[in-house]
């Protein structure tokens, strides 16, 4: 007997050899499949915006046959562009907001969705099989985004998940191939979820679905365009700060090398449910607080970049029994928060953020200085922008699409 299960992610064991498309969140029940969910307790002490809840409809197949295929990769994906968390707009932000978020304080976790009120739903991706959805709580005029993303299987789970706790439902059967709904335990079921609450008008925008441009960015661009569009959007990364200060998120932190100048600590993505090798990403957060993307960086730089390259490889490689050539090392550009990180993903996790436009090799940009210590201050950066963003408005104002 073959079992596949139809979720995003194929399972590589002897006896489950095929992945097909499970059923996408559908908007016109979003309403309702909040109320149906049940908390799954893995929340983090220090990081109550990651949470798991759990909805019962899992399609399963049955199948009878005398051939295996092979099992297929896995690829999780989301629509964020850079893989990053985004940081606020302090321009849209009211001053209480802003304080409240600057004062470093960790929300209380929530344990479900009550009285929570769904407005529109921004964007969903068919292949993450996530959605994101506007909405706000009952009694405050402030919105929410929640992101919601389907979790990979755990194969460690999987004799708990085939066994009698797994209630079945026929949805068809001809001759030796059956269909079903699976409904497996709470414990075994949970979906990603994130909550930004309160969101500002521009993580509205980032999780909008958008049309995408690709943006040729000169020297003199970069002084004359984005550079002040930067500056006068005043972003606030104060949760990076808290990261770095150890106010929120410590539990998370990996490895740290606390010098001031080539330090810095390195962390799971958010969006990695640190249980797929195959889909590992780990971010590096420099302790350097005056670097804000690739632009900046010059020869002086060197020291602190081959530190995250050579140490955090070596750490990642260690700790998850995987070899330097399995890692791609990437800063994004434009980043998603201007603070210099560098993303460390596995080679076999095809993340949207990794794409040309988007993601710089690491070894590349060492390279690179070290032909022209001045190279990323000279040279044209190619990088993609969606419509609605500030940026490519100021582009477009200059005649530069």
């Amino acid at each position: 007997m073959i079992v596949s299960f139809t979720d995003n992610v194929a399972l590589c064991s002897a006896h489950v050899i095929d992945t097909a498309e499970k059923p996408l969140f559908k908007q016109a029940d979003t309403a309702i499949s909040f109320k149906m969910w049940k908390y799954y307790p893995v929340v983090q002490a220090q990081n109550p915006h990651k949470i798991n809840f759990c909805h019962p409809n899992w399609r399963v197949k049955r199948v009878v046959s005398g051939k295996k295929k092979q099992a297929k990769k896995q690829k999780v994906e989301t629509t964020n562009n850079t893989q990053d968390k985004m940081a606020d707009d302090n321009t849209s932000m009211p001053a209480a907001k802003k304080a409240k978020c600057e004062s470093g304080d960790v929300q209380e976790a929530r344990k479900d969705f009550t009285g929570f009120v769904v407005d529109k739903v921004l964007n969903e991706v068919v292949q993450s099989k996530a959605i994101f959805v506007q909405g706000h709580f009952k009694g405050s005029d402030e919105p929410a985004v929640v992101i919601l993303e389907k979790t990979a299987f755990d194969r460690d789970t999987l004799g708990d998940m085939l066994s009698s706790r797994m209630e079945l439902q026929r949805i068809m059967q001809n001759d030796i191939y059956d269909v079903y709904n699976g409904y497996p335990p709470q414990n075994l079921n949970g979906i990603s979820t994130r909550i930004i609450y309160p969101a500002t008008e521009r993580h509205i925008m980032k999780y909008t679905s958008q049309q995408v441009y690709l943006i040729e960015e000169t020297a003199a661009d970069y002084q004359n365009i984005t550079l002040p569009s930067i500056t006068s959007r005043a972003f606030s990364i104060q949760w990076v700060y808290n990261i770095l200060d150890k106010k929120a998120e410590a539990d998370r932190i990996l490895y740290e090398d606390e010098d001031p100048e080539i330090g810095y600590l390195l962390a799971p993505d958010m969006k990695w449910d640190q249980t797929q090798i195959d889909n590992l990403h780990i971010d590096a957060i420099c302790h350097k607080r005056n670097i804000k993307s690739i632009r900046d960086l010059t020869e002086g730089h060197l020291p602190l970049l081959q530190n995250i390259k050579e140490k955090g490889t070596e750490f990642i490689c260690e700790k998850y029994g995987l070899t330097k050539n399995h890692l791609r090392v990437f800063l994004h550009y434009q980043p998603s928060y201007y603070h210099l990180h560098v993303h460390f993903t596995h080679i076999n996790f095809d993340a949207p953020g990794s794409r040309v436009g988007q993601a710089h090799l690491l070894s590349d940009v060492i390279d690179n200085i070290q032909l022209q210590h001045d190279y990323y201050q000279k040279k044209t950066m190619t990088f993609t922008v969606r419509e609605k963003d500030p940026l490519f408005q100021k582009f477009r104002e200059a005649g530069k699409v």
